[in-house]
């Protein structure tokens, strides 16, 4: 399929420290987060090329390990990181398309239907498998612009087992159609994006447990162009639906959700960003495990080797054995709800 994958391991603007250094170098099971990722797409047969982009300098360190470069085959790209992520993304767009590192260009013709699958660089537990499924979704969905999403019983593996036991427990986006958490997967043509500068402010504050963020982003929506009362007014009501949710009132929750939908949210950001946007949602949720705090990052290292070995068995129970050529499983598009 000649996919370019562009990792997002910058620490400019939004990118969240932890232990006071870039989340993206900490290092798990002897290796660093980056390294991890970039090792999980040598085995994702739609995957030709792999290019990262940040701390240029440290990049060429952690690639330089004889142990990390013995495990990838595909060629490297590492590119230096600019000053937030919407130029990241974009900039190294336009290298992809020009092949190179340094100097890039806008696509023309036919290539402005390039796409490219964009991932951070902090998923310890994405599995190919996964990233393979939501790549064909993706495609079969026909969008300009695909957002991975993975259910709530996805990310079982990652809870507390029992009272006082360490785990992950994240916000969802509450819809009609069930809990949702946004993967780190997404899958796009960026010459197709009428407001690619959005994506930057929904970046900065997407942490929605912080009231703050969801204040001002809903501020900003609102009173944007493609803006109005009912995008302001459905985004309000998800985020209430979340807050009913943690705070113990699932059955209000319920009630609230049900105004909002997979569809309209598809249609509302597609209206926002000027694009044809869809969700795309796979059933494994390693890819909505990133590490954004201290406490985390400690979790994760604690139990990396479980949580591996149970999304790696959840990956092949769902969508076969890692091997070269299509997943034996599916993702889900909108087409198939």
């Amino acid at each position: 399929m000649g996919i370019a994958a562009i990792v997002t391991a910058g620490d400019q603007r939004a990118a969240k420290a932890v232990y006071g250094e870039s989340k993206v170098f900490l290092e798990i099971a002897g290796r660093s987060l980056v390294a991890h990722t970039v090792v999980t797409l040598q085995q994702v047969p739609e995957i030709d090329e792999v290019w990262v982009v940040g701390n240029l300098a440290r990049l060429e360190k952690v690639f330089a390990d004889a142990a990390v470069r013995a495990d990838i085959h595909k060629p490297l790209w590492l590119v230096e990181q600019r000053r937030n992520l919407m130029e990241n993304a974009w900039e190294t767009y336009r290298n992809v398309i020009a092949q190179s590192t340094t100097e890039g260009r806008d696509p023309v013709g036919d290539e402005i239907d390039t796409k490219v699958l964009y991932l951070s660089a902090d998923l310890p537990f994405a599995t190919p498998q996964e990233l393979s499924a939501f790549i064909h979704a993706s495609d079969k969905a026909d969008c300009d612009y695909a957002c991975g999403i993975v259910s709530d019983e996805a990310l079982e593996d990652f809870r507390p087992k029992a009272s006082g036991e360490l785990g992950i427990e994240v916000a969802y986006f509450n819809l009609k159609e069930g809990r949702f958490r946004q993967s780190n997967l997404h899958y796009a043509a960026p010459a197709r994006l009428g407001n690619r500068y959005r994506i930057e402010d929904m970046y900065e504050h997407r942490h929605q447990r912080e009231f703050w963020n969801m204040a001002v982003l809903a501020w900003k929506i609102f009173f944007s162009q493609a803006g109005g009362p009912l995008i302001a007014f459905l985004y309000g009501v998800m985020h209430l639906a979340g807050l009913l949710d943690r705070w113990g009132a699932h059955r209000l929750a319920d009630r609230v959700r049900g105004y909002v939908t997979v569809a309209r949210n598809e249609a509302t950001i597609s209206r926002v960003l000027d694009t044809r946007f869809r969700f795309v949602i796979t059933q494994a949720g390693g890819c909505a495990i990133d590490v954004d705090t201290d406490a985390e990052y400690d979790v994760v290292r604690e139990h990396f080797d479980e949580w591996r070995a149970a999304q790696a068995a959840r990956a092949e129970a769902l969508y076969g054995p890692v091997a070269p050529g299509l997943p034996t499983g599916s993702a889900d598009s909108a087409e198939d709800r």
